[in-house]
């Protein structure tokens, strides 16, 4: 099957492979995605459309096991204070629904800032376009398709330590 991202792939000259899954409209946790496909959820990759100071929207592309640092967003993008566009807002700026986001063939080429982990894998999945469907190729091909800054997003889940205070 080929979405919009496949085909801006093809036209680029991109090598990908594509895995399909059965969708669970109750359960569209990357998490999920990624025991469906096969692969590790630090190698599967959300896209969350962001805006930053009320006046700019980005995207945020990070691993599904991994929690945006909205304030590390913000600050790439020079700006105070970041958060998630509300969902009713996110098809009508991408064109894409809940589960099915990609920076690939969306409607509006916004700024995308994609987490460094990225690096860390020979290849890493992203959505296709639509739900049931991902895209598996190379970070520096995602990366350079995408034209996407590489930058520090994360941070550690509240129920992670790194040590006792000292």
């Amino acid at each position: 099957m080929k979405t919009n991202a496949c085909r801006m792939l093809d036209a680029l000259g991109i090598s990908y492979e594509t895995r399909e899954y059965t969708v669970d409209p109750d359960d569209l946790s990357g998490q999920t995605v990624a025991k469906k496909i096969g692969l590790p959820p630090e190698q599967v990759f959300k896209t969350l459309l962001c805006r930053v100071d009320q006046a700019h929207i980005v995207f945020a592309v990070l691993s599904v096991a991994a929690e945006l640092d909205f304030k590390k967003l913000a600050a790439a993008v020079n700006g105070r204070r970041a958060e998630l566009v509300p969902i009713k807002e996110v098809q009508p700026l991408t064109g894409y629904i809940r589960g099915g986001v990609t920076v690939f063939g969306s409607k509006k080429a916004f700024p995308v800032f994609a987490d460094e982990s990225i690096e860390l894998f020979d290849a890493i999945s992203v959505s296709a376009g639509m739900r049931g469907l991902q895209i598996l190729l190379a970070p520096a091909d995602y990366l350079r398709a995408a034209e996407a800054k590489l930058v520090d997003l994360t941070r550690l889940p509240a129920s992670s330590h790194l040590g006792a205070a000292q």
